[in-house]
């Protein structure tokens, strides 16, 4: 029977991605499992747009803030868990290409399930169009666990 130790859960803080975090805390909580909680900025955010564009300080700014600002959630999201369910739990938050850093996490951790959310803040047109889940879940060397929305 498989029983994962270290599980991976990407979020992008949509109620589809707390669906996924439910399921993975149920799944520790069984396996005396520790959860990997994690928030990637995307870096495919573009500094400009038409006919205006962020200078390089002002765009730099936003995906500082971005970060802190997702690295707060996740503190939040990780003392309710860490309190209520007594589940050990790891957060952070990383720039970069979502899927790639998903990827990365999953070797570097060592993690044998990844948790995630079947869709996004992006919805179904994503989706469609080669999502992060789809990239993931193709290319993962663990198991993966894709929670339906």
């Amino acid at each position: 029977m498989f029983a994962p130790k270290r599980i991976l859960v990407p979020t992008d803080f949509s109620v589809y991605s707390d669906n996924a975090l439910r399921e993975a805390v149920d799944i520790a909580k069984q396996n005396k499992a520790k959860i990997f909680l994690l928030h990637v900025v995307d870096d495919g955010i573009r500094q400009c747009a038409v006919d205006y564009c962020l200078d390089e300080e002002a765009f730099q700014a936003i995906l500082k803030e971005s970060q802190k600002n997702a690295l707060d959630k996740l503190q939040q999201e990780a003392e309710k868990i860490a309190g209520s369910d007594n589940v050990e739990i790891e957060f952070e938050t990383i720039r970069g290409i979502p899927y790639e850093v998903i990827l990365k996490e999953e070797e570097s951790k060592n993690i044998d399930l990844i948790v995630i959310a079947s869709h996004g803040k992006t919805g179904i047109l994503k989706n469609l169009l080669g999502s992060v889940v789809d990239k993931v879940s193709k290319r993962a060397k663990c198991q993966v666990l894709l929670v339906r929305s």
